[in-house]
């Protein structure tokens, strides 16, 4: 029943916000500064962000051709579906975009999906560990040499990690995760930010998860990290407002991807029923299960956050 009543609830809550109406209720009470529906905070969960994309309409004057025509994103984690989805958007609306991922292969069905969407569209890919702090920093210099500058960024890149509850979950892999989702995240940041700041602004999308805002059970690595996302992105607000970068977080929950399917298939061979279908929804009572169709909301979603007339959002999270 309290599941119930907080997906009742959330959905009010989005209902009166896309009707203009300032209606909040804890515990996500104020969770921007503007009261405005287009102020959306880091570490939202999939269903609020669901219910608000698919409820956003497009502008009339231009829509987001206009928005987006002639800026450049760089995408990270580029060669998975959901990074994947978001330069075939992007690349449709108007923007130049720098592929980052580190398979090769990923990539290229990154590039040819892009190419089918639009054959006309600017699309370059680099393979870039982005553990690698010198590698970042020289596809971000090869992004801004091809394109004069890097506008928008969705740093996307990550990994799962191993499955296995808390106190025999392996240290190396624990290190290892938090190695790519945060330190890599945070190579990102840097490298893209400091380009940012030399051509004037710009807009940072990170990825964190819906998973950190529950405290979801066998994942502690992941779970730590993208909490450390969510803090990351807000300190980084602070710090890069001053020079008109923008830094926000989206929080996924269920998508069915290749990183879905692995998780299944963990928790099936540790004899785990938790993350089947109905108890996986039961658990993120505020999310909705995604099919890969249900992507492009999300995608949409987060070129709100990137797109230059969201220029005044705020970043706030709000406490689960």
């Amino acid at each position: 029943p309290r599941f119930r009543l907080c997906m009742l609830l959330r959905r009010v809550t989005a209902a009166a916000s896309a009707a203009g109406l300032a209606l909040t209720w804890p515990p996500t009470a104020a969770l921007a500064e503007r009261s405005d529906r287009h102020s959306q905070a880091a570490g939202r969960s999939m269903g609020d962000m669901l219910l608000m994309a698919d409820a956003e309409a497009e502008p009339a004057a231009g829509g987001l051709q206009q928005r987006f025509e002639g800026k450049t994103v760089l995408i990270t984690g580029a060669g998975g579906e959901l990074g994947r989805e978001g330069a075939v958007y992007f690349a449709t609306h108007g923007a130049n975009v720098i592929a980052l991922d580190l398979g090769a292969a990923a990539l290229g069905q990154t590039l040819a999906a892009v190419r089918s969407a639009n054959p006309e569209a600017k699309c370059v890919t680099a393979a870039c560990d982005v553990c690698d702090r010198a590698s970042v920093q020289a596809a971000v210099k090869a992004g801004v040499a091809a394109f004069g500058r890097i506008d928008l960024c969705w740093n996307n890149a990550g990994v799962q990690g191993a499955m296995v509850p808390t106190l025999d979950y392996p240290p190396a892999d624990f290190e290892q995760t938090l190695q790519v989702n945060v330190v890599g995240a945070f190579h990102v940041l840097q490298a893209v930010g400091g380009a940012m700041r030399e051509s004037g602004g710009g807009a940072i999308v990170n990825t964190a998860s819906a998973a950190a805002l529950r405290g979801t059970p066998t994942m502690v690595a992941y779970v730590a990290s993208k909490a450390a996302i969510v803090g990351m992105t807000l300190s980084a607000a602070k710090d890069l407002a001053p020079h008109r970068i923008r830094v926000n977080a989206v929080s996924p929950a269920l998508i069915e991807s290749a990183m879905w399917e692995r998780q299944n298939s963990l928790h099936a061979a540790s004899g785990s029923p938790f993350f089947a279908r109905e108890p996986a929804q039961a658990f993120f009572f505020s999310s909705l299960a995604l099919l890969p169709s249900r992507i492009p909301p999300l995608t949409r979603f987060g070129a709100g956050l990137l797109s230059p007339a969201r220029s005044r959002t705020r970043t706030r999270t709000p406490h689960p």
